[in-house]
């Protein structure tokens, strides 16, 4: 007898400390469809497959898979039972090879005990022709393009023979020739009744392939309908379906002249073609999905990224950045996305977190004095909760971390401050004091490059929004025409933004 589903997720909680990333979803896959699920960043389409396949246990609900109730320990458990997942970060072992990649963990023995190259080879070319991939076993991985990894990761997914293969955002990295072929293998595995489970931003992508559609929103589940009753408007309004709230009262400033202007940058695969230019007292938002290149854009302007094209003026001067020691001359700051892994000192104190980018001011040897009083200034200016400027940054909560970052970067007096998600993982108590910051800045003069996920934040606090979709600028909106679908069309859009009758 046949069952209609073979996965259904009910009730799905989990809670991470603090944030409860999925508040009681459902999902329910059909063999042999490919099911799609959508939602801005942060909806929890990713958390709810982690779910899933054991990396992320759920907090509670019920998942029952194959007609079969499970709860995967681990994903060697998930993958054993017949679920595979091609994750949106590739992790390859960079200095092993293909084959070893393509079988790592599971490959073929001899005697039990030696691993048997030949077979594992042999099989690896098998795997590669019959999904007609052009790869050698013998490379090493490392030496691939991030694309040709990618249809390693969707090879090896494809090899476990499993009854649901997820997909997460499987093409960030495929030219249009290896999506096609990528769309040929789905069809294939759909045609031996294997359910795809898709997550991807690109809407002429989702409605070329999509059986069903599953719309989340904030952690809540909201709707799933059949690809063929939805059309790019509908989706949009299920995936927004929020007005902006109070909570970023947007004070109008002056806007002076411009200060900065960014003419056709590009740095590498990430960043393609932005222009655009920020005034003194403008709050300018970056919005777009998962590699749209809004993070890349803010480092290549910083000199943490090497820019392949394009050209950066500030005051009419053309810059050429090659380091954030130079960005900071130039009176640039960086408030990084990544505020553990590269924002934080964990180990040292507020004192010398806050002080980091201003050394130089200090003298040598380093004026402990100075360092003391500009610390417990902006303590105070920013509300910064913390027993004592000696407390290691790592014990504050990541509101007060975000602060004293914040405070680093005023220290330095910028004209220009790049703001990216400022808010990231802190309270709304700390969210509120931010904003406040932020806008307090702009009516200070200071121009503010504000980078947010959060459709919300970027357009409640923004004069004008740049919107980019895989490195390319795809948009530029007013605020007075600001809402989210149109940001949305432009976030899913391929077309280059064209200015109306001269530059951005």
């Amino acid at each position: 007898m046949s069952q209609e589903y073979i996965l259904e997720m009910t009730d799905i909680v989990k809670t991470f400390p603090g944030v409860q990333a999925l508040k009681g979803v459902q999902l329910k896959v059909r063999p042999g469809t490919v099911h799609t699920l959508m939602g801005e960043n942060g909806a929890g389409k990713s958390t709810l497959m982690k779910c899933l396949i054991g990396i992320h246990p759920p907090t509670s609900g019920k998942i029952v898979f194959d007609g079969k109730e499970v709860q995967f320990k681990t994903t060697k458990e998930a993958l054993e039972s017949g679920i595979s997942m091609i994750h949106q970060e590739l992790s390859p072992v960079p200095e092993r090879s293909v084959a070893e990649n393509l079988w790592l963990g599971r490959a073929p023995l001899k005697y039990g005990v030696v691993v048997d190259h030949k077979k594992m080879r042999e099989d690896s070319i098998a795997l590669f022709e019959k999904l007609g991939l052009d790869v050698d076993p013998d490379a090493k991985m490392g030496d691939l393009t991030v694309a040709k990894m990618q249809m390693v990761e969707i090879a090896k997914a494809v090899s476990y023979n499993s009854k649901i293969v997820v997909m997460d955002e499987p093409t960030s990295s495929l030219t249009e020739s290896e999506v096609e072929h990528l769309f040929r293998i789905i069809a294939e595995l759909k045609a031996k009744n294997v359910a795809i489970i898709y997550i991807s931003h690109k809407m002429d992508e989702i409605f070329r392939i999509s059986d069903d559609i599953s719309v989340f929103r904030d952690g809540e589940f909201i709707a799933t309908d059949r690809a063929e009753n939805l059309n790019v408007d509908k989706l949009i309004q299920l995936m927004v379906g929020r007005e902006v709230t109070a909570m970023f009262p947007k004070v109008d400033c002056p806007i002076g002249d411009t200060i900065l202007k960014v003419e056709h940058l590009a740095a590498g695969r990430a960043v393609k073609d932005v222009s655009f230019e920020l005034h003194r007292g403008e709050i300018l938002g970056f919005a777009g999905l998962v590699g749209a290149g809004r993070t890349e854009t803010a480092e290549a302007i910083f000199g943490m990224r090497r820019i392949t094209g394009g050209k950066i003026y500030k005051d009419g001067v053309e810059l050429h950045i090659k380091s954030p020691e130079e960005a900071i001359a130039n009176k640039i700051g960086l408030l990084t996305e990544d505020r553990r892994g590269n924002g934080i000192f964990g180990l040292l104190s507020i004192k010398d977190n806050t002080c980091m980018a201003n050394m130089k001011a200090y003298g040598l040897p380093l004026s402990e004095k100075r360092m003391r009083e500009d610390t417990e200034e902006y303590i105070k200016k920013l509300n910064t909760k913390t027993p004592s400027i000696e407390t290691p940054i790592k014990n504050l909560s990541g509101g007060n971390q975000q602060k004293v970052l914040v405070g680093r970067w005023l220290l330095t007096n910028p004209d220009i401050l790049i703001v990216d998600e400022p808010t990231r993982g802190i309270d709304v108590g700390a969210k509120s004091e931010i904003h406040a910051l932020i806008t307090k800045l702009a009516g200070e003069g200071k121009a503010i490059i504000l980078i947010s996920s959060e459709l919300p934040e970027v357009m409640g606090m923004s004069d004008r929004i740049v919107v980019m979709h895989e490195g390319t600028m795809t948009g530029l909106v007013e605020r007075k025409d600001f809402s989210s679908e149109l940001i949305l069309k432009y976030a899913t859009s391929e077309e280059p933004y064209q200015p109306a009758g001269g530059n951005a």
